[in-house]
Parts: structure tokens; C-alpha cells; sequence
């Protein structure tokens, strides 16, 4: 998959889950590819932080960084993390070999999604999209 599609079928993702859950799901994504000698570069950004969240990128990572490290994902896989808060990211799903997809809701954390009926419903384009990814990779 190009990025080019890969930022198509992200943002389809989140329209569909937009419209099943009434609101965003998430409101913020970003798409990071791991480089050996330069660690992760910061390829595509949409939500309300353009300004700064490079450099907040690091912290913001922390809670999935601690649950990435306890899986080994596959292209395609996901995980999410219930309790992080405002700017942390919620949620990842691997891309490709060195790309990876991490999402955001600034105002809720999963354990608040999840208390929504309408989650159910709403994760069916997620799962989809992770299959789309471990289909055709990005990289």
C-alpha cells in the first residue's frame, strides 16, 4: 500500500467509526515509521496538535510504548491501552514492517469509549482497516 491510500483508508476508517459512534472515536492519528539510525520518523499527523505534537510525540507514546513492548505484533495487529488520558495515544496498529498507525482521543480514554453501546459497532472499521494493512502492507 502507498501512503497516499494508507492516509485514504485511515481517514475513511475514522469516518466510518465517526458515523457509527455519533462523535469521533478518535480525534487524532499518527503515522510513524521506525528508521534504525534515526528512530521514529513522524510521517503523517492529522488532528488538533499540528503545532506541537512532535515534540510531545515521545510522551505521548509512553502507555502503548509499554504494551508494544510486551507483544510481538504482526503487520495488521492492533493493541489498545484502556487508561490513557488526554494527549497519550489509545490505541496502534502495525503497517508494516517498520510502519506503525497510533491513534487518539484527546478527551476520553478507552475505558470511556468502551462505555458506549455504540463501540461494538464502531471497532468493525478498525478491525477492518488493520485487516486492509496485513493484506498490503505499508512500507
Amino acid at each position: 500500500m502507498t501512503l497516499q491510500d494508507a492516509r485514504a483508508a485511515i481517514n475513511h476508517t475514522l469516518s466510518q467509526m465517526k458515523a457509527l459512534y455519533n462523535r469521533p472515536v478518535f480525534d487524532e492519528w499518527i503515522l510513524v515509521v521506525l528508521v534504525r539510525e534515526q528512530g521514529a520518523v513522524l510521517s503523517s499527523y492529522e488532528g488538533p496538535r499540528v503545532e506541537f505534537y512532535q515534540r510531545e510525540f515521545k510522551e505521548d507514546v509512553q502507555p502503548l510504548r509499554a504494551e508494544l513492548e510486551q507483544h510481538q505484533l504482526a503487520i495488521g495487529d492492533f493493541v489498545f491501552v484502556h487508561d490513557a488520558a488526554g494527549t497519550r495515544f489509545d490505541a496502534c496498529i502495525r503497517l508494516g514492517q517498520t510502519s506503525y498507525l497510533f491513534f487518539n482521543n484527546i478527551a476520553k480514554s478507552m475505558a470511556e469509549i468502551r462505555q458506549d453501546p455504540l463501540w461494538l459497532e464502531a471497532q468493525k472499521p478498525f478491525v477492518e482497516l488493520s485487516s486492509k494493512f496485513r493484506a498490503d502492507p505499508l512500507d
